[in-house]
């Protein structure tokens, strides 16, 4: 099979395939920056006649991308901010001139988003004291990037829940270890019963919702619930790309397509949902590349992300 470098791209299934292609490569890329990197890829490799196909090509691409048994939250916010991005101000100029531009603002818009958890653990990792308690929900891997950032000149412990169905708070233990950290493994349902021992929740997301609230893995509201109740600071840790035109004002708000793999949209009433959404209420800070914000100063973010 050809690497994904050489890999032709003529159809969504071309499309499809190489965005996954690139998330097998590397289990520690976010389906976010997968799906720039693809968009940026056919930027590279494609031919466009005007900016009107251009903008009809990447949408096809991110409605390929979206058709995965994937977490789309990220695919979708991800691919509607670059297209933004590059193509801002392109009046009165040839189109490969402006195909010049976009590529190299592309280029500047990755390579600004994967330093996004380093600008984020710097961040986060003051808030880590030494001999604190931790909960974190299964394995997030800005989350995971700064604990290991803050256990450089502190020791503390974290509790991870095992992140059903999958489990993979499992791997984040694991991950935690292999770092050094002292860790425990909880069930899910111990959220409560754990709470009260612990400093604070630290938790990642799957998409930052335009009210300051989060899209994150089922379970998170419970933690948020739990953790406002027994008055424990609940931080999210977050990359911009993250950051969606989305308002819910409830769990019914979420569209199913974010809260159901492809696969079971048929019939959703016999599945669970993969994530929930947890209000702003509940949340005390959020760590960004963009900086450390209030849940009611994400739309002020959003604004200036979208002009």
């Amino acid at each position: 099979m050809p690497s994904t470098g050489d890999q032709k791209i003529d159809d969504a299934a071309d499309v499809r395939n190489y965005f996954l292609k690139l998330l097998e490569q590397d289990r520690d890329l976010s389906s976010g920056i997968a799906a720039i990197k693809t968009l940026l890829m056919i930027l590279e490799k494609k031919q466009f006649d005007t900016i009107h196909i251009l903008h009809t090509t990447m949408r096809d691409a991110v409605a390929a991308m979206r058709n995965t048994d994937l977490s789309i939250a990220a695919v979708v916010s991800g691919g509607e901010l670059f297209c933004r991005f590059i193509t801002l101000s392109l009046d009165d100029k040839h189109m490969e001139e402006c195909r010049q531009i976009m590529l190299h603002r592309g280029k500047i818009f990755l390579t600004k988003l994967l330093n996004s958890r380093n600008v984020i653990a710097q961040q986060a990792k003051k808030f880590v004291n030494d001999g604190c308690r931790v909960l974190t929900h299964s394995r997030s891997r800005v989350v995971l990037k700064a604990l290991i950032s803050a256990a450089k000149n502190k020791e503390f412990h974290v509790y991870v829940t095992q992140g059903g169905p999958d489990n993979s708070g499992a791997q984040m233990v694991s991950d935690l270890e292999k770092a050094g950290i002292s860790s425990t493994l909880i069930l899910d349902s111990a959220t409560g019963y754990v709470m009260e021992s612990v400093d604070f929740v630290m938790v990642g997301a799957e998409a930052v919702v335009e009210s300051g609230g989060i899209i994150n893995r089922i379970g998170t509201f419970t933690m948020g619930l739990c953790a406002r109740e027994m008055k424990k600071p609940f931080y999210v840790l977050a990359e911009s790309f993250k950051f969606t035109r989305l308002y819910p004002l409830n769990q019914r708000d979420l569209p199913d397509e974010y809260k159901y793999s492809r696969k079971h949209l048929v019939d959703v009433s016999k599945v669970h949902p993969q994530v929930d959404y947890t209000p702003p209420a509940y949340i005390t800070l959020l760590f960004t590349d963009l900086g450390i914000l209030t849940p009611s100063a994400v739309s002020d973010e959003l604004i200036k992300l979208y002009m």
